[in-house]
């Protein structure tokens, strides 16, 4: 029987023949179904002898897991006694990664609510129509993040109140609530199948959508990925880049590390590539989560400062170019594990480690997923042809009233909406997003082949590629670039780049147009927003 009162998040969700089918096929993934997913993952560290054993680290301090634990009972009794929220309540996060949005997050979940955290830089407008589809009671703010949010609630009597964290002096801040509260609350016993989060899609073709997971969705995540392929230990310290608010981000930097029973660091300035190499160094990081475009901006300091604790090297957001990995390789001696996920199956389905990485391919199923190639018509085609990846296993995709919720699921299997190969070993080997295809004189063209080649060239720092529609072929390949220092636009430069890519792949995939740009188009995350590329080539 749920324990959630509010109801809203479970009367929207899709219809059940368009759920998709879950598989709970290895024995870690036959959870109870009963379980609140912060009483496994905190609560519990103590049982396991990780009470003591830092769990959340900055420059200013650091909490153990017990210490977080009696934090975050604080949080929750103020969610539950001062604001009178009921489990099934949405409660809207807005903060950069920190402790204090870690915390924030944990009581939420604990206290039985669900938990919509929003990425820092949202504008009011992006954030008022978040509000509009999640309906949140109450908000839980970064105090330096307040003003839009101040903004998007105007007009929303429904967002009834603002309260602030990270402001540890102010009246009626969250810090100052809770230091009122015994640090003891048990936790809500939801259901294992209650919603814990409603995740944002991050925006790369547009509207985005929100992502329904449950208490089971999020442990069974850990017991996929994280488990079999990463391998986490209690003494690793993990830091990275993604935002809590994005599930690549949420998974890596605070749910995965306590499910192993170790650390994350959080720093209070904005990571930049040579911040994050010294920062590794200085707190003696073992795993990095980041993109591959700041893994690449990453690899000239990593050479010159030397990163001696990293052992894992976490890549997934967009497609790693093979250029990166080789460039990382190169400056640190580390293989980067690669892997993609979707924030509607909530994190990484398809991924290999070490010994098991193959160039060119991000990896294998991980186990607990199943994957196939298939065609338009849902059917697996041969090994070595190009088609779209079909997923099914413990974790799928259940949007929040959307109609968009038929696309994403046929059949029981998610449709993540990638074009991959998958060649005779059962490694899958990424195209591009499955409408980003570039179909030139009947040629099939994937972007990220295209960019992985001018990547090789020394005066690219940065490119996208995309599909420009042309009369004569249908459509034509074209890239947008941005330069290193030192290089300047002009037509020598587009023939030599032009010349390079056909040098390095079969020549018909050239970019025919070049447009150089001071920068891209990315989403918050990092990801390339080629849809913005797109619009302008057309």
């Amino acid at each position: 029987m749920s324990a959630q009162t509010d109801c809203f998040v479970h009367d929207r969700l899709p219809p059940r023949e368009q759920w998709p089918q879950m598989r709970y096929d290895l024995p870690e993934l036959r959870l109870p179904d009963r379980l609140n997913l912060v009483e496994e993952l905190l609560d519990k560290a103590a049982d396991k002898g990780w009470a003591d054993r830092p769990m959340l680290r900055s420059p200013k301090i650091t909490l153990t897991y017990a210490d977080a634990r009696e934090r975050v009972d604080r949080i929750a009794r103020v969610l539950v006694e001062d604001l009178g929220l009921v489990p099934g309540n949405r409660v809207l996060l807005r903060g950069g990664n920190s402790i204090g949005m870690a915390l924030a997050w944990l009581a939420v979940v604990k206290a039985g609510m669900v938990a919509v955290a929003t990425m820092p830089l949202l504008r009011a407008r992006e954030l008022g129509e978040i509000i509009d589809k999640a309906q949140p009671a109450v908000a839980l703010c970064d105090a330096k993040l307040v003003d839009e949010l101040q903004l998007a609630r105007e007009g929303r009597p429904g967002l009834r109140e603002i309260v602030l964290f990270n402001a540890p002096d102010q009246a009626g801040s969250l810090a100052v609530r809770a230091a009122q509260k015994p640090g003891d609350f048990a936790a809500c016993p939801t259901a294992a199948d209650d919603i814990a989060l409603l995740a944002f899609t991050s925006g790369t073709t547009g509207k985005p959508k929100a992502a329904v997971h449950s208490h089971r969705d999020v442990l069974a995540s850990c017991e996929a990925w994280p488990r079999h392929v990463l391998k986490a230990t209690p003494d690793d310290i993990v830091m990275g880049s993604p935002p809590l608010a994005f599930t690549f981000g949420l998974g890596g930097l605070l749910v995965f590390p306590m499910w192993a029973g170790a650390s994350v660091y959080f720093p209070d300035i904005p990571y930049t590539p040579e911040a994050m190499v010294k920062l590794i160094g200085e707190v003696g990081a073992t795993i990095c989560y980041t993109a591959p475009t700041f893994y690449r901006q990453m690899a000239p300091f990593a050479r010159q400062h030397g990163v001696p604790t990293l052992r894992q090297c976490v890549s997934a957001g967009e497609g790693l170019p093979d250029a990166t990995r080789q460039l990382w390789k190169q400056a640190t001696g580390i293989e980067m594990l690669d892997g993609i996920g979707a924030t509607e199956m909530f994190h990484i389905f398809i991924s290999s480690a070490g010994a098991d990485v193959r160039p060119g391919a991000i990896g294998k199923v991980v186990p607990g997923y199943q994957a196939k190639v298939v065609d338009d018509e849902g059917q697996e085609v041969p090994r070595g042809t190009v088609g779209k990846l079909a997923v099914i296993g413990p974790t799928g995709c259940r949007y929040l009233d959307d109609a968009r919720q038929s696309n994403y699921v046929q059949g029981g299997w998610n449709f993540p909406g990638d074009a991959f190969v998958q060649d005779a070993d059962g490694y899958f080997f990424y195209q591009a997003r499955a409408d980003d295809m570039i179909i030139t004189a009947g040629y099939n063209v994937g972007g990220p082949e295209v960019e992985d080649a001018l990547l090789r060239h020394p005066a690219v720092a940065e490119c996208g590629v995309v599909g420009k529609p042309d009369e004569d072929r249908g459509m034509i390949v074209k890239a947008f670039c941005v330069l290193k220092p030192g290089h300047e636009p002009g037509p020598e430069l587009v023939k030599a780049l032009q010349d390079h890519v056909k040098a390095t792949i079969a020549p018909y995939k050239y970019p025919r147009e070049i447009e150089f740009l001071p920068s891209l188009p990315r989403t918050e995350t990092g990801k390339l927003q080629r849809f913005k590329l797109r619009q302008a080539a057309r």
